[in-house]
């Protein structure tokens, strides 16, 4: 069984080989999502932005291979920037899971539109979304090679 778990983990971090960005304003939000990542995929490089600026800023400057995405930031919606995202081909491509607080239904339907993976309830977060969300990232990019 933790064999299994091992190579489960290797596995979805081999197709992880890069940066995963937080935009959370919450110190405290933020570590128990970095807690989440090195839990269910061993250490993991994370980064941090706490405004939307600062998460452009860090995806011009790093290869990021995952994003986990607050919708309340101080400088705007994350459903927003979500779609801002889906409207850069290569941006288009990192997948995005949204934590927040209170997911509401007009919050759905914008992610869903910005091909966003999940939204999921700050509380409910936990590993199985990164899994599925980085095989479902491996599995375009097998079918677009």
């Amino acid at each position: 069984m933790q064999q299994q778990q091992q190579q489960r983990k290797q596995a979805v971090r081999q197709t992880a080989t890069h940066t995963c960005l937080i935009v959370e304003d919450s110190e405290f939000d933020s570590l128990r999502m970095t807690r989440v990542l090195n839990r269910s995929l061993g250490p993991v490089d994370v980064k941090v932005a706490a405004t939307l600026e600062h998460a452009r800023e860090m995806l011009q400057t790093n290869q990021i291979g995952l994003i986990l995405l607050d919708n309340n930031l101080p400088d705007g919606l994350g459903a927003n920037f979500a779609l801002e995202l889906a409207q850069n081909s290569r941006l288009a491509q990192i997948p995005v899971i949204m934590v927040s607080d209170w997911p509401s239904p007009f919050m759905w339907e914008k992610a869903a539109s910005a091909g966003v993976l999940f939204v999921v309830n700050k509380t409910e977060f936990n590993g199985r979304y990164v899994h599925a969300a980085l095989k479902t990232a491996r599995d375009r990019r097998l079918r677009l090679n």
